[in-house]
Parts: structure tokens; sequence; C-alpha cells
């Protein structure tokens, strides 16, 4: 749904419901930078009222554009309902294209006029093949883990230790390379299990 919305140029608002760890800042990101739209981001633990009303302002300036403006609401979950509120003009009349992203079911979270103006998407945890994709990768891409000698024997308890989130796994195997000051490191489950 997302990549049609995408090819044709024009997304709706929408709320990301996943588990931490599964992508739902960087597929904001992504299909920002895909629409060339201009892209706020507000954090719900950080912003009030206040911070939601300048950048509706600051969209409203972007208004003859030809992408609509994104914004971008990390942990919508947690806004108020007098947040929540004062988003609900700029989504109704298309001052921005919202997207949520959360831990928790919007159902419950989020307010039923808000929640009717936007779809839901459910993501899930990683699954174990593409975790040891994002392994492989790190390791050969990664503009710092890729200057290592790192030997990857066994994947298995780097997956284990993640629970399914890409961003645990990439922190937990960074901390591994780090405490293996040698010129080789190798990364099998025992090293793993010794360094957590």
């Amino acid at each position: 749904v997302l990549r049609r919305m995408i090819d044709a140029g024009k997304i709706s608002s929408f709320i990301l419901w996943g588990p931490p760890g599964v992508g739902k800042t960087t597929l904001a990101h992504i299909i920002s930078q895909q629409l060339q739209a201009p892209f706020f981001t507000l954090s719900a633990v950080q912003s009030g009222v206040k911070e939601v009303r300048e950048v509706i302002d600051r969209c409203k300036a972007n208004i003859f554009s030809k992408v609509r403006p994104i914004l971008f609401i990390d942990e919508i979950h947690r806004f108020s309902k007098s947040q929540q509120d004062s988003l609900l003009g700029a989504v109704e009349y298309g001052t921005v294209t919202l997207i949520g992203a959360t831990t928790e079911n919007p159902s419950f979270e989020v307010i039923r006029p808000l929640l009717s103006r936007c779809q839901v998407y459910v993501l899930k945890s990683q699954e174990k093949a593409d975790l040891e994709g994002l392994i492989d990768r790190a390791v050969t891409t990664d503009f710092y883990l890729k200057e290592k000698n790192i030997v990857v024997k066994e994947k298995e308890a780097l997956i284990s230790f993640s629970g399914g989130d890409a961003r645990k796994l990439l922190n937990i195997l960074e901390l591994v390379v780090n405490a293996q000051p040698g010129p080789e490191i190798l990364i099998d489950n025992d090293t793993v299990r010794k360094e957590l």
C-alpha cells in the first residue's frame, strides 16, 4: 500500500504501530526522501501544544509547494488529548501529512477524531533472516565496522538477545566488536554471551 502511494506521489496520513526497532522512523524518512517532501519531526516526549502549532505554522508556509509537508511524530501515543486535538485541523485540511509512530495500540491511545483521519499499518518484529542479513550488511558496509577484521561464525546469540529489534541488534554487535581489541574480531555465540 505504501509503495503504491509513494509511486503515485501522494500519501495520506497514517500511523505505524509496531515494536521497537522495526523501522518506523526509518520508513518515515524514506517516504519523505522519495517524495522530496519537507520533513518535520516532533517527539511526543519533548513537545507540547506550542511546539505542534509552531510546526504547523511552518508547514503552512510550504502550502504552495508541490508536495505536502510530512509531520512525523514519534511515540504519538504519549501525546495528550489536547496535543492530539491541535493536529486535527492541519490533518483534516491537508496542511500536513501526519506520520505517527507508536509501540502501543493506537485504538486505545490515539483520540478517535485523529484516528479516523489516519490509516494504521502494523509492523512486525524482524524475522531471523532479516536480522541475519542486517548483521552481514553492517559488517561489510558500516563505515566503522567495515574497517575492522570481523569474522562472524555464529549469529544465534546476537539474534536471540536482540528480541527482533534491529536497533538493539546493531548495538549488541558494536558492543561485542568494541570489547575485542585484537586484529581479528571473532563473533560467535560464546563471545556474545560472555560480553552481555
